[in-house]
C-alpha cells in the first residue's frame, strides 16, 4: 500500500483519533507531541451530534460516560451572585450550551490515546521543525529526534499550528482573530456552584466563569475579556497572569477569588480565541485536521465534534483511496466543507453577544438567556445545536478491517 507510513502532529484529540481509523486500516502511525506526555486535565468539552457517533464507533461512549462531569446547565449571574438566567443541562434534548455528556479535555484525549496503544508509536517532548515533500514521501526534520521519512504528514497541533507554518504559510493568512481572550485554569476552593456552570458578564466585554470538575472540589475557571489585538510571549506565564489580573481587577461575583487560585494554578492557559480558514487543508502530501485546519472556537461548542468528525472521515478516505493522498485529500474536502462551514457560524452576537461591552447588553444578554427555550429564540438556538449532527457519517467499513 502507498504511503503507510504516516506522521501525525498532536496527540491531543484529533490525532489519536485519526491514529486508531488509521491502524484499522493497516497503516503504520507515529505521532509526535509537544508535550513530555498526554495532557491531563483542561477544561470541559462536548460529545455531541456526529463527533458523539464517532466515539460510539470506537466503542468508548461508555467509558467516557462514566468519566464524564456531572453538571445541571448554564446559570447567568450577577456580581452579588444572584441567578438571572438558567439554561438547564436537559434543554435541546441534552445538545445545548451543556450537553449531556461533558468531559475534561484531558479525559477525552487520555481514552483515546490508550485506545491507540500499543500500535501507535509516540514521540513525546518533541515537535516538527522542517517538512521537506518530493514525489516519494516526506523527509520530516524533528527539533530532537532524528530526521525521518514518512509517506503523508498529518498536522493536527492545534490553531498554532507548526505543520501548518511550515506547509502552508504564516499564520497570520490563516487565523481570524475575533478580539477575543480567555484564560483557562484549575481552581481548589469551596465555590459552591451546586452543579450549575456559572458565568458573570462584567461592563468592558469582561466574562468570568466556573463550573465544577470531574472530582469533588475542583473547579474549572475561565476569565475572558474582548480586546484590540496584544503582543505578549506565549511562553511567559507570569506576564500573561498578569495582563488578566489587571482586566479584572475591579470585577465582582467571585472574580477576586479566581484571580488568586490562577496564580497557583497547574494547568494556566492563555490564549487569544480566532477561527481558522484555509480554501484547502492539504497541500501535497501534507493535510491538515481539527483546530490547525477549521478551529471554529469555543463559541461555537463544535470544536471536538469537528476533530472527531475530521479524523474520522480522512482516515475513511485515505485508506478508501488505498493510500493514494491525491485522492484522499480531494474527498475528505469534499466530505467535510459544508460541514465545517456550518460548524463555524458563530452563535447570535458572536463575540459581543458572549461578553457584552455595556450594562445594556448584559441586561439583554440575561433577557436572550431566559428566553432561550422559548419560541422564537428556542428556534434559532436549536438550528445552532443542531449543526453538530448536520453531517451523513459513511461507513467506510472500518468495522471489518484489521485493528
Amino acid at each position: 500500500m502507498p504511503n503507510n507510513e504516516i506522521l501525525i502532529c498532536g496527540a491531543g484529540i484529533a490525532g489519536p483519533a485519526l491514529a486508531y481509523w488509521l491502524r484499522k486500516r493497516g497503516f503504520t502511525v507515529t505521532i509526535v507531541e509537544r508535550a513530555p506526555a498526554p495532557r491531563p486535565g483542561g477544561q470541559t468539552v462536548d460529545l455531541r451530534g456526529a463527533g458523539r457517533t464517532v466515539i460510539e464507533r470506537m466503542g468508548l461512549m461508555d467509558r467516557a460516560r462514566a468519566e464524564s462531569v456531572d453538571q445541571r446547565g448554564l446559570a447567568l449571574v450577577d456580581a452579588a451572585g444572584r441567578t438571572t438566567a438558567r439554561v438547564p443541562a436537559e434543554s435541546f434534548g441534552g445538545e445545548g450550551i451543556v450537553s449531556e455528556i461533558e468531559i475534561l479535555r484531558g479525559d477525552l484525549a487520555r481514552l483515546l490515546y490508550e485506545s491507540t496503544l500499543p500500535d501507535t508509536e509516540y514521540l513525546f517532548d518533541d515537535t516538527v521543525t522542517g517538512i521537506a515533500q518530493d514525489a516519494d514521501g516526506v523527509t520530516v526534520a524533528f527539533e530532537k529526534a532524528a530526521p525521518r521519512r514518512f509517506g503523508l504528514v498529518v498536522g493536527a497541533d492545534g490553531p498554532h499550528s507548526v505543520v501548518r507554518a511550515l506547509a502552508f504559510g504564516p499564520e497570520p493568512e490563516f487565523v481570524h482573530p475575533l478580539g477575543l481572550y480567555t484564560a483557562w485554569f484549575t481552581a481548589t476552593d469551596d465555590l459552591d456552584l451546586d452543579g450549575w456552570y456559572l458565568m458573570h458578564n462584567a461592563p468592558g466585554g469582561l466574562v468570568a466563569s466556573a463550573r465544577p470538575g470531574r472530582v469533588p472540589g475542583e473547579i474549572k475557571a475561565g476569565l475572558s475579556f474582548r480586546s484590540a489585538p496584544i503582543d505578549y510571549d506565549r511562553r511567559d506565564i507570569a506576564a500573561q497572569q498578569v495582563l488578566v489580573a489587571e482586566r479584572f481587577a475591579e470585577v465582582g461575583w467571585e472574580a477576586p477569588r479566581l484571580l488568586r487560585a490562577m496564580r497557583t494554578a497547574p494547568d494556566f492557559f492563555f490564549d487569544s480565541m480566532g477561527q481558522v480558514r484555509l480554501d484547502r487543508w492539504s497541500r501535497g502530501r501534507v493535510a491538515l485536521l481539527g483546530d490547525a485546519g477549521y478551529c471554529a472556537t469555543p463559541l461555537t461548542g463544535l470544536g471536538t465534534s469537528l476533530a472527531l468528525v475530521g479524523a474520522y472521515v480522512l482516515a475513511g478516505e485515505i485508506a478508501a483511496a488505498k493510500g493514494d493522498h491525491r485522492i484522499a485529500f480531494r474527498k475528505y474536502d469534499e466530505v467535510m466543507r459544508p460541514y465545517v462551514s456550518q460548524a463555524q457560524q458563530l452563535p447570535p452576537g458572536g463575540a459581543s453577544g458572549f461578553a457584552p461591552s455595556g450594562r445594556l447588553g448584559i441586561r439583554l444578554r440575561d433577557l436572550s438567556m431566559r428566553q432561550m427555550t422559548r419560541w422564537p429564540m428556542r428556534n434559532l438556538l436549536a438550528a445552532q445545536f443542531a449543526k453538530a449532527g448536520d453531517i451523513a457519517l459513511p461507513k467506510y467499513g472500518f468495522a471489518a478491517a484489521i485493528r
